[in-house]
């Protein structure tokens, strides 16, 4: 069973990056300004993206962009697409924020509209609800990019789920830093190998990594 990788997004010191090519964006100064211009270019319409934390945006953001014009959902069904991600911050940024709010116990006042964001694994339930995937997923806490995790993890949902198509990646928000990858991997049948895609290796993993 051959696995590609058919389209990939990187993010990373405010730059963005699609399948090798750089999307020139306005100079921006702030995480929250590389965000807004990035929903901007990628032209979506979706307004619960403004109330999500950064970890939130920063993925569905580099995953819209590795989708568009890809053809991957149309390649298969959407319970048979798994989405696998990792970081090393969690969701330590939402963390802080809600810690803040229970600290003092004179203006002890949580947010349930923050509290959500309190587990990394959010980010993956935001991009299924957006485009009602249904398929297995997993979210791994690591302290850097483990390149033989990821294909290790992707392989077994591939080789042993259900699914025929994965969205994985790596996406960390902390402190306004941002860094992430997202790759589409699929399994290869006679349709996807005429495309020419890219076989799923560790040193590919880390080439679109750098």
């Amino acid at each position: 069973m051959e696995i590609v990788i058919s389209s990939y997004c990187r993010i990373k010191n405010n730059a963005l990056i699609v399948n090798g090519k750089s999307i020139q964006l306005a100079k921006q100064d702030s995480a929250a300004f590389f965000l807004a211009e990035t929903y901007k270019i990628l032209g979506l319409n979706y307004p619960k993206f403004h109330k999500m934390d950064g970890l939130c945006k920063l993925g569905l953001l580099a995953t819209e962009a590795a989708l568009q014009n890809s053809g991957f959902l149309e390649r298969h069904t959407l319970d048979k697409i798994g989405i696998l991600m990792a970081n090393k911050a969690s969701s330590l940024e939402t963390d802080r924020v809600h810690q803040q709010s229970i600290s003092d116990k004179e203006k002890y006042l949580p947010s349930p509209s923050v509290f959500v964001y309190t587990l990394p694994n959010i980010v993956i339930g935001e991009i299924a609800i957006k485009h009602k995937i249904t398929g297995e997923n997993a979210f791994f806490v690591e302290p850097s990019f483990n390149t033989n995790l990821m294909l290790q993890q992707n392989n077994l949902m591939l080789k042993q789920s259900e699914v025929s198509a994965v969205i994985s990646g790596w996406v960390d928000f902390d402190n306004g830093h941002m860094d992430a990858l997202i790759y589409l991997t699929e399994i290869a049948d006679d349709s996807i190998k005429k495309l020419n895609f890219k076989p799923l290796n560790e040193e590919l993993l880390k080439q679109l990594y750098q």
